[in-house]
């Protein structure tokens, strides 16, 4: 279920990235210094309002996929589950920590 989530964001991603990139911009910024020609060719005022509620549906989509993928996360599988202790979820001893090897001594050594 979460790799069906992930295709999903995924492809929402990609189409918000093309709708802001096709967006007629709104401050001028550069697109004024290149002629701006790109009004007269297409009708600016439908297409920007149909990729600006766009914009924000697939924003939101992503949102809502973002936060409903996060119920499918699997928790882990070290982690303690609610009721449980550890050392019951171990069998009952807890895992012996290792010890670090002892070195010898000077005194333990002998010269030859």
């Amino acid at each position: 279920m979460l790799i069906f989530f992930g295709i999903l964001i995924v492809v929402a991603c990609v189409l918000l990235g093309f709708f802001v990139l096709v967006q007629n911009p709104k401050g001028g910024g550069l697109s004024g210094s290149f002629g701006g020609f790109g009004n007269q060719v297409m009708g600016v005022r439908q297409t920007t309002d149909v990729l600006e509620k766009g914009t924000w549906i697939l924003a939101a989509a992503i949102a809502i996929l973002c936060l409903t993928s996060a119920m499918f996360v699997n928790k882990g599988a070290g982690s303690v589950q609610k009721g449980q202790s550890v050392t019951e979820q171990t069998g009952g001893a807890p895992a012996p920590a290792s010890a670090p090897a002892k070195l010898p001594t000077p005194q333990q050594q002998q010269p030859k």
